[in-house]
């Protein structure tokens, strides 16, 4: 199977490439990204066997396999075989956990090193990347609102071909998000950048350096490629696909039932969207956002438009996000890539676009949307809390939405967001995030992972701030 831009390029076609190399090379013509023309439909065969294998030791894996075949990419299975293999180091083996509490099923995707639902796809993409860059060094740039970071930094972390430039916006994380990244600062192959701007800056930047013809001549005089662990990169979106799929068949039977996704840059949306496409029993998808809520408008009215919005700090920081990016797939894949170019074009022009009636019917039929400001979702959470359970912040945006029997995607644990956490169930201030998060621990009777303890237990990490446009030249300086 070949990938397609989503945009046509100057001689009104699409460009097609490999799975291979969409994963080096991800952006596409005029900025567009790689998707697939065609997904593949899995049959009542291949659902059959699932629901045969599903509570299996190891069916995760198995199912996983299945899923990627049936893509037919250019890679041989064993090397995606190996790459599954990644997920032994998570919690149990096992990557994902449903678990019910009062009716809702949350799908908890953050069993993995750094505690977040980005594990699920970076660390088998790391992997990916890293038998695809034997033979030759890349620099992976990232952006990330929180919890991309960490997780690229950890699928690559001590690398020898594979060097990742990680830029954050400082102040615009967590404590813990920003001592998961720094941390990683002990490898020589990392470097990590608190950008003095949000997000949307950081994304930004790293779509402007993709595109940079001179910066990747630079990186190539350094014996450099360049390319991108966001979930720009197809290969990330894959592997989201997985596990929504996964818990479709193991929750629904006859009925086919909703996933609800808290959304920022639409990329776990994206597979919950391709996982539908291809057979899954999924109803609709929900979309929860925080108070930067330019995705509810979009979904509610056809109209995306930031010109006159200002970013939000929220206690959902990893979901602090104004400019989409994968939305841009699903335009493409409902109205083709003239359409996407258009409606691209017009966002970079004019900060807003707008569907045609018939389109927003087309993407509602699939799609409905909610925001949650910061005081419904500490109650969310201080509701859960009752009942003996700990969600994050960014969870809890989706119970605003959310019915009974629904599936909820659990994007991250609540160790990364102490204060927000302390806040809303002891409505008091954080005053010590270690003490208290050991307290939480101890009251609900959870065990802290080891490696968010032991962050809090070095002190000699120097967070390194800068402007966007200086990351081009302490890049090149850094490359050895």
């Amino acid at each position: 199977m070949k990938l397609t831009s989503t945009r046509l390029n100057a001689n009104q076609h699409c460009d097609e490439v490999s799975f291979s190399q969409a994963i080096l090379s991800p952006i596409g013509a005029h900025g567009g990204l790689y998707a697939p023309q065609n997904l593949p439909h899995l049959d009542e065969d291949f659902f059959n066997e699932a629901r045969q294998i599903i509570n299996e030791k190891g069916a995760y894996k198995k199912l996983a396999l299945r899923v990627i075949k049936a893509f037919d990419f250019d890679l041989d299975l064993e090397i995606f075989e190996r790459a599954l293999r990644r997920y032994d180091s998570f919690d149990d083996g096992e990557p994902t956990h449903l678990n019910e509490i009062n009716g809702y099923y949350f799908n908890e995707l953050w069993h993995g090193p750094t505690r977040a639902f980005k594990d699920m796809a970076l660390a088998p993409f790391g992997a990916l990347l890293e038998e695809l860059a034997s033979s030759q060094k890349y620099l992976i740039i990232v952006a990330t609102s929180g919890d991309t970071g960490p997780a690229t930094l950890e699928a690559f972390g001590g690398s020898k071909n594979v060097s990742v430039v990680c830029m954050y916006p400082s102040g615009g994380t967590s404590q813990t998000q920003k001592l998961q990244m720094l941390s990683y600062s002990r490898f020589s192959n990392s470097l990590v950048l608190g950008i003095r701007g949000n997000f949307d800056d950081a994304q930004r930047t790293l779509k402007a350096l993709l595109g940079n013809d001179d910066f990747k001549n630079v990186l190539k005089a350094k014996g450099f490629k360049l390319s991108a662990a966001n979930s720009v990169n197809f290969g990330r979106i894959l592997f989201q696909i997985i596990y929504h799929l996964y818990a479709s068949i193991k929750i629904a039977s006859q009925n086919p039932v909703n996933i609800v996704v808290p959304s920022g840059n639409f990329g776990d949306a994206l597979g919950a969207y391709y996982a539908k496409k291809m057979g899954a029993n999924i109803a609709k998808i929900g979309i929860a956002s925080n108070e930067n809520n330019v995705l509810t408008d979009f979904i509610n009215t056809g109209i995306y438009d930031i010109s006159k919005r200002t970013l939000k700090q929220t206690i959902s920081p990893a979901m602090d996000i104004l400019i989409s990016s994968n939305i841009e797939r699903v335009l493409f894949d409902l109205f083709g890539a003239l359409r996407t170019k258009e409606l691209m074009d017009a966002l970079n022009e004019h900060k807003k676009y707008a569907l045609s009636k018939d389109e927003l019917k087309s993407l509602q039929e699939i799609f409905y949307a909610n925001y949650c400001n910061d005081d419904e979702c500490a109650g969310f959470i201080r509701e859960f809390a009752k009942m003996g359970a700990l969600i994050d912040p960014h969870t809890a945006t989706a119970l605003k939405i959310a019915k009974k029997g629904d599936i909820i995607a659990s994007t991250a644990q609540w160790v990364k967001f102490t204060p927000s956490m302390i806040n809303a169930i002891k409505n008091a201030p954080c005053v010590n995030e270690k003490e208290q998060m050991n307290a939480l621990s101890s009251e609900f009777n959870v065990k802290l992972p080891a490696q968010i303890s032991a962050l809090f237990e070095n002190n000699s990490w120097q967070e390194k701030t800068c402007h966007t446009d200086e990351i081009q030249t302490l890049i090149s300086e850094w490359l050895k």
